[in-house]
């Protein structure tokens, strides 16, 4: 992205961007109302003799662009800053918006953001570069199969248990001594028989597809610029390398936070507020940001509800992490084993406390990319050199 100064760039273009068509409005530096110039067809070609022609227009200065993230992706934006330009991906949740305002067209959207954009209030997102989207698509592919798994197993569960079977409490699910017992029920009527079939290899495939993208993410792992971090992370209690796979194909360098607290409040885990005059009022957390890396925070939060303790598994599973990793992974133990169990005692919701650990957390990880993230710039930077 070019680091042009604000009000250095010749127009500031919003588009309205679809899968088939771009709406463009460009505004100039100054007072004047945006300019609305029409729909060009969202393929690269065309997209590419438009920007010839603005070049053109503007004397090859560099412009500012900006479009909302959704489905389309980030190919148009790496198609703007390749071209010389700069160029916004905007969180539509926080452009600001007009109580008043009862109509909405591709126009008007255009207009609105070539409007914003030149006065500074548009918020921008983080855009990964392709080896980062390529991991996160990996990771999120994973996750969905896994949506899959638990709503194909509800399904099967459900069935059964209409028809009056159930597994024993206590015993664990999903073994093949769990799917010997589900092969075994036997129904009067045939077609039932059949649906119970087709339930448990609906489990069986889904399950696998979960282990072979499971594989293929280790498999890939090795070969990502942040696998060291991930091995650093992996330090922590509750994080595994899926886990900080995940956190960090979603996030990125995270060290690109200038505090734990906005990291923290990125990921909404920080509570609401609602305050005026002298009167404060809290609520519960914002839920704003990736909402993928906030659930495996929070899952990563419950194994901090027993004891702090260097156990066997957890210096094994911290081999690769380099010392300050894991003194820092000690010092989560320390605090957040502590704090789980001061605010269980208090009373608390042990649903709110592990979200509580789970903020906290977020602080530890920081702390630790922070730390790893100069050493790997350095290393890559000697390599490349």
């Amino acid at each position: 992205m070019n680091t042009a100064d604000a009000g250095s760039y010749a127009a500031y273009i919003g588009l309205d961007v679809h899968k088939d068509t771009i709406a463009v409005a460009i505004a100039l530096p100054g007072r004047e109302e945006p300019v609305y110039r029409g729909e060009i067809a969202h393929e690269g070609r065309k997209v590419e003799k438009w920007l010839n022609r603005l070049s053109v227009e503007f004397d090859g200065q560099v412009l500012q662009f900006c479009y909302e993230a959704g489905p389309c992706g980030y190919g148009l934006y790496r198609r703007l800053v390749g071209a010389g330009h700069d160029c916004q991906v905007v969180a539509p949740s926080l452009i600001p918006r007009k109580a008043g305002e009862r109509v909405k067209t591709d126009r008007r959207d255009a207009l609105k953001l070539a409007r914003l954009l030149r006065a500074g209030e548009l918020t921008a997102v983080w855009v990964p570069d392709a080896e980062q989207e390529a991991m996160r698509d990996l990771t999120r592919a994973r996750d969905d199969m896994k949506s899959q798994e638990r709503k194909a197993r509800q399904q099967l569960n459900a069935f059964v248990l209409r028809h009056g079977h159930h597994w024993p409490r206590g015993k664990k699910r999903w073994t093949q001594a769990h799917f010997n017992w589900l092969e075994s029920i036997q129904f009067e009527q045939p077609w039932l028989q059949i649906v119970l079939q087709e339930y448990i290899d609906a489990v069986k495939a889904v399950t696998r597809r979960v282990t072979d993208l499971t594989e293929q993410l280790m498999q890939a792992l090795p070969g990502w610029s942040l696998a060291p971090v991930v091995d650093a992370l992996v330090a922590l209690r509750g994080v595994d390398k899926l886990a900080a796979t995940v956190l960090l194909a979603e996030l990125g360098d995270i060290s690109r936070f200038d505090s734990p607290k906005r990291l923290m409040a990125y990921l909404g885990l920080v509570p609401s507020e609602h305050s005026s005059g002298g009167r404060r009022r809290q609520g519960a957390i914002t839920l704003t940001g990736n909402g993928h890396a906030r659930r495996m925070l929070v899952e990563c939060a419950w194994s901090y509800r027993f004891p702090a303790r260097q156990t066997m598994h957890l210096k094994r599973k911290a081999k690769a992490a380099p010392e300050r990793a894991k003194a820092i992974a000690w010092r989560a133990q320390k605090r957040l084993c502590g704090r789980y169990r001061q605010l269980t005692q208090a009373g608390k919701n042990v649903k709110l406390v592990c979200v509580a650990i789970a903020r906290e957390l977020v602080g530890f990880i920081w702390d630790i990319v922070r730390q790893e993230m100069p050493r790997l710039m350095a290393k890559s930077g000697s390599a490349a050199g």
